[in-house]
């Protein structure tokens, strides 16, 4: 099922507030929504006093995707939403979308390749336009 990577990532130039933007758009353009946001740079520094660089995970979901997996594996639903991240690493920004080919192999369910590869290519598209320049 798609690639064997657990995620798809970019590096990008854009600001860390700027690619959250972006992200955010081109999740859209793609028909997922948020459903969840963990800040986790907030999260660590409140109940750990830990500092560090921004982090954010943005569970995205495309509905019509999600009823046809929970339709033919209802235990999928632990795998949902997709998560998204933004970062900063090393003082660059970084954005990542998990793969969920790779997530839903673990269920070795009929008919969920397709929609696996669907999905996993509509947030490889949106994480690329993140990074796109046009």
């Amino acid at each position: 099922m798609g690639s064997e990577e657990i995620a798809f990532s970019i590096v990008t130039d854009l600001s860390y507030e700027d690619a959250v933007q972006r992200c955010r758009q081109a999740l859209a353009d793609e028909g997922f929504g948020v459903l969840t946001e963990i800040d986790i740079q907030a999260t660590l520094k409140k109940k750990l006093d830990v500092d560090r660089t921004p982090y954010l995970i943005l569970g995205a979901c495309h509905p019509p995707s999600a009823h046809k997996v929970l339709s033919v594996a209802p235990e999928a639903g632990v795998l949902l939403p997709c998560n998204v991240t933004v970062s900063v690493e090393e003082g660059q920004t970084v954005v990542r979308a998990m793969n969920p080919g790779v997530a839903m192999a673990v269920l070795e369910a009929e008919g969920l390749e397709r929609v696996a590869t669907e999905v996993a290519e509509a947030l490889s598209r949106a994480i690329q336009a993140v990074a796109s320049t046009v």
